[in-house]
């Protein structure tokens, strides 16, 4: 199944630490550009970093399996293998997780590795790896 790319805009308040962050320190290829804002390619999809520095603003949480998990928050589901490889170049770069590489949901249908981190805006990212990639939408 293909699937067709999202586009997502969020609000900075610093292109240049935006442009480390998602160029440098994701990887993330860039697209255009102007005075106020970047495109990023997230994995074929289309996130587009805006310099609006009266819109960022502190995030909220919710409880999920005894974690305080950003909202909002945005980010991609990984094969297992590559959540690992970004969990270990993160790790190795420093970074300040607001939650750390982990599993939850052991040994249920949803069972999932997920790590929590923030940009320099404060805009919470999240990438997970399912145990069962089959299972991202199980209920059960």
């Amino acid at each position: 199944m293909s699937l067709p790319p999202f586009h997502l805009a969020f609000p900075v308040d610093d292109l240049a630490a935006a442009r480390r962050f998602y160029g440098e320190l994701l990887g993330c290829p860039e697209g255009r550009s102007a005075e106020h804002w970047i495109d990023f390619d997230l994995r074929g999809h289309q996130i587009v970093a805006h310099l609006a520095p009266e819109s960022v603003r502190k995030r909220s949480t919710n409880a999920v399996d005894r974690e305080a998990v950003p909202v909002p928050h945005f980010g991609l589901v990984l094969p297992m293998e590559e959540w690992k490889a970004l969990a270990r170049r993160l790790t190795g770069a420093d970074v300040d997780f607001v939650i750390e590489p982990t599993v939850r949901f052991a040994g249920q249908a949803g069972e999932q590795a997920t790590m929590f981190l923030l940009d320099p805006a404060g805009n919470a990212l999240e990438f997970k790896a399912m145990a069962d990639p089959a299972k991202l939408f199980a209920t059960g």
